[in-house]
């Protein structure tokens, strides 16, 4: 099993994930064109892609969504009041293309769980995206948890054990108390309904990591109120001062970049 980020931060985001030749597409918020060449510094073709999921209605999850469905003929999974909120900006689809789901179905050969986010949208969904079970075989599992202004119960209930996490760190609080952002959007985004901060992430990701827990990809950095240097150095202090990373001494913990694709990161079985 394998995962990437394609994009990552408030330009636009997509995650794949995939097992062999199959795989899945975690919201498209860049253009379909650029999709496809950063798919194939990968060396995927967009033939493997068998499906987006989304998560939101946000244009920096769903700006390519509607042309890669097209361009690809593969359906698009979202929740009923997700699919009333972007199908205005989605253009013509078939019937076909649209997959109204509601909290687990299967995508690529994968399980999908859905679970919510605390966000300022319609809906708003994290992932929990395994290996179905099998006798004699690993299940391996991947939780990704991005656009949420805090730490949830369903985050601790869904992620607890994962072997990867793509985990949003937006912001470093002090980049954006003294930062040139009006002091709305400053409040939006510190906010319930906004995003999580290096800090809060860390702090979720010592209850969710666990021996087998193997990669985490820091995910969303904001251009203006982060860096990458920031957001290691923040999530890497707080998880050595605890027992936990003790505990998960395999784990490696990278940043996505935001414009181009991670590495494909391959998980031991």
């Amino acid at each position: 099993m394998h995962f990437t980020t394609l994009a990552s931060g408030s330009s636009g985001n997509a995650i794949l994930v995939g097992e062999g030749n199959r795989h899945l597409l975690v919201d498209c918020g860049i253009s379909g064109k650029s999709i496809l060449h950063n798919l194939s510094c990968l060396n995927i073709s967009g033939s493997e892609i068998e499906g987006i999921v989304v998560t939101h209605e946000h244009v920096d999850h769903i700006r390519g969504v509607g042309v890669l469905a097209r361009k690809l003929n593969i359906p698009i999974y979202a929740t009923t009041r997700l699919w009333d909120a972007m199908s205005p900006f989605l253009g013509k689809l078939a019937e076909h293309h649209r997959m109204e789901v509601q909290e687990s179905f299967s995508c690529a050969g994968l399980d999908v769980l859905l679970y919510p986010t605390s966000h300022d949208s319609r809906e708003s969904f994290g992932l929990k995206i395994s290996q179905p079970k099998c006798e004699g075989k690993g299940n391996l599992a991947i939780g990704i948890a991005t656009d949420s202004g805090t730490i949830t119960e369903e985050m601790h209930r869904h992620l607890k054990g994962c072997d990867a996490f793509v985990v949003e760190a937006n912001y470093d609080d002090q980049m954006l108390k003294f930062g040139s952002y009006p002091a709305y959007l400053k409040k939006r985004i510190r906010g319930q309904y906004g995003h999580l901060d290096n800090m809060q992430v860390a702090e979720g990701l010592l209850e969710w990591m666990a021996e087998n827990t193997q990669r985490i990809l820091l995910a969303h950095l904001s251009e203006e109120n982060n860096t990458p240097e920031i957001a290691l150095s923040t999530v890497m202090r707080i998880l050595r001062d605890s027992n936990r990373l003790k505990e998960c001494m395999e784990v490696q913990v990278q940043v996505a970049p935001r414009h181009s694709p991670h590495e494909l990161i391959v998980l031991k079985e």
